[in-house]
């Protein structure tokens, strides 16, 4: 009888790098992600992981080799090409450290494209704002989630100076609980196909002034998420699971 196939090993490592990607390039690993692959999952010569760079797809690598202070790694093949990403923007006001680190990776998971910590009135997590952390779980979420673009993410902005700056095609969704039920779902079907960012305010919610300002901007339109207050990590993945389902990439 002929020998069944073994089974084909999935690989489930995933490592984010800054390199550029090709056939057969040499990528040499130090620091904390040869420490990672050397001493944590104590992975030998031979043993395969998958890169990504957020430019050049997903591409299967090797180990070659193993030293005390980096690994060298041989790329095989191109295992996915890359894609657009989303595009959508969350703004969202600064939250308790542990709170910041949930937000950060859940955003990624839910296919933001750029994330921006803001100050407003009532905020008042600015402190805890630590830009390093957020790229490093954002990055860590994507490599977990099989994601191939990490979000970019911005240093902490007063509201004022970006609305003063705001791009004319990207239209302001902006979660309000002081909207009415139901308020901005109908005009979410209107927004289709455009440029889309995404605002959540403070657990103290916006001051008159920012609610006026933000009302009367031709680009924005306000949205409630229910009938219930929701602490600012729950209103993220809330309104990003809304915006989604009715404007993004799940309702392809």
């Amino acid at each position: 009888m002929p020998r069944s196939a073994p089974p084909v090993q999935k690989i489930s490592q995933r490592l984010h790098v800054t390199q550029d990607l090709a056939a057969r390039q040499q990528l040499i690993l130090a620091d904390k992600q040869a420490h990672y692959l050397r001493n944590v999952l104590r992975l030998e010569v031979g043993a395969q992981i998958l890169f990504f760079n957020g430019r050049d797809g997903e591409w299967l690598g090797r180990i070659n080799d193993i030293g005390k202070k980096q690994v060298s790694i041989e790329l095989i093949e191109q295992t996915r090409t890359q894609d657009a990403g989303s595009d959508i923007w969350l703004l969202v006001a600064p939250v308790k450290k542990d709170r910041l680190d949930y937000l950060a990776q859940k955003a990624t998971e839910m296919g933001v494209g750029r994330l921006m910590p803001v100050m407003t009135a009532r905020a008042q997590g600015g402190k805890a704002v630590k830009h390093e952390k957020l790229v490093a779980n954002a990055i860590e979420a994507a490599e977990q989630c099989e994601i191939l673009t990490v979000p970019e993410i911005s240093e902490v902005t007063n509201l004022a100076d970006i609305l003063a700056d705001w791009p004319q095609d990207r239209t302001l969704i902006f979660c309000d609980e002081e909207a009415q039920a139901g308020q901005g779902l109908a005009a979410l079907d209107t927004l289709k196909g455009k440029k889309l960012a995404v605002l959540i305010g403070p657990e103290g919610g916006f001051d008159e002034a920012e609610r006026s300002m933000l009302n009367a901007r031709a680009d924005s339109h306000a949205l409630s998420l229910g009938p219930r207050i929701l602490r600012t990590d729950t209103a993220v993945v809330a309104a990003l699971a809304l915006i989604q389902a009715r404007l993004g990439d799940w309702s392809e």
